[in-house]
């Protein structure tokens, strides 16, 4: 069985030899290859590299785009600064305006950061199509929202001017379910939503603004045959309950969320991954506590599970670390 009927047969509710894992590697996958940071982020061939020694290198199941949250801010005029050991930083295109008609159009097959990404899913799906999962990602519409118009200016935004909140976040929705349809033309078969910024909003806004935008994405994506991540940051506890309705095949839950309660309320349906914490679980912990901590995980959340830490994994984790995140763990 190799990774993808392994990942694929997981979420299908399958039974499959191990437990797929799905480490997210960022800052260590450039670290492995001797990489800059700068370069893991502006040059897709060095992401397909440091992915493509990760797979082989540590048997996981999971090729990957992730580098930063910034692809579409770019295409929307954000400037962007590439930076040797660090995520790049990226100028807020709104950050003085309420004009959306001054924002550029993104295009796909045009903007420099989406087409790039293409161009390294191209590499996967040759490299390993159907020998891997081959994953995506977009920024959701909080999230993208945030980083077009600035953290704080967002925030304010949603509290004193909800309608044009409400208009920039359409455009961001508008654009995520654009370039998540032409990653699934370049050989995805899921794609990640990251909107890190929900974890900050209260319950009542996310279930009346934001949720009903994550699930015109995430329907737009299983229409097109695509399986649809979720991925928020932080303690997200007091959301769950109404990501249920938002309709997602996978969630990410970082290391704050309580696992058990999660599986309740999102039922047998949902693949849960996660949750230890990144930096006191993995990187500061031993090869047998950490193998020792996803099999309990998995013992309370049973199938369909992913393993996975909270978050990234720091570049300074020991290699020996993330070996025993995917040593294998027999499936039920």
């Amino acid at each position: 069985m190799n990774g993808f009927q392994r990942y694929m047969g997981m979420v299908r509710g399958r039974k499959v030899d191990i437990v797929p894992r799905i480490p997210i590697l960022m800052h260590f996958a450039a670290r492995h290859i001797h990489a800059s940071y700068a370069d893991f982020a502006r040059d897709y061939r060095v992401l397909f590299e440091a992915n493509k020694r990760l797979v082989l290198d540590y048997g996981f199941e999971q090729l990957d785009i992730m580098s930063d949250p910034y692809r579409e801010t770019s295409a929307f005029g954000g400037q962007i600064t590439y930076r040797e050991s660090g995520v790049p930083r990226c100028t807020a295109p709104l950050e003085d305006s309420k004009d959306l008609v001054c924002l550029a159009k993104p295009d796909p097959s045009k903007s420099e950061r989406l087409k790039n990404a293409l161009n390294c899913l191209d590499a996967y799906r040759e490299f390993g199509y159907h020998r891997y999962s081959i994953t995506g990602w977009v920024e959701g519409p909080a999230a993208e929202a945030a980083d077009v118009r600035g953290v704080s200016n967002f925030l304010l935004d949603l509290l004193e001017d909800e309608p044009f909140a409400c208009d920039l976040m359409d455009l961001c929705t508008d654009v995520a379910i654009e370039f998540a349809k032409a990653q699934l033309e370049h050989g995805c078969d899921t794609i990640g939503m990251g909107d890190a910024i929900a974890s900050q909003i209260s319950p009542q806004t996310y279930e009346r603004l934001v949720a009903p935008r994550e699930k015109r994405i995430v329907d737009a994506i299983r229409a097109a045959g695509g399986l649809a991540r979720l991925h928020v940051c932080g303690n997200i506890n007091h959301l769950i309950p109404l990501i249920a309705g938002v309709g997602v095949d996978i969630l990410d839950c970082d290391w704050q969320v309580d696992m058990k309660r999660a599986r309740q309320i999102l039922g047998p349906k949902v693949t849960l991954t996660g949750n230890l914490d990144p930096v006191s679980a993995v990187m500061k912990s031993t090869p047998e506590r950490i193998h020792a901590a996803f099999r309990g995980i998995y013992e309370e959340v049973g199938n369909p599970y992913f393993v996975n830490a909270g978050c990234e994994i720091p570049a300074e984790t020991p290699p020996e670390n993330l070996r025993a995140v995917c040593e294998p763990i027999e499936a039920k």
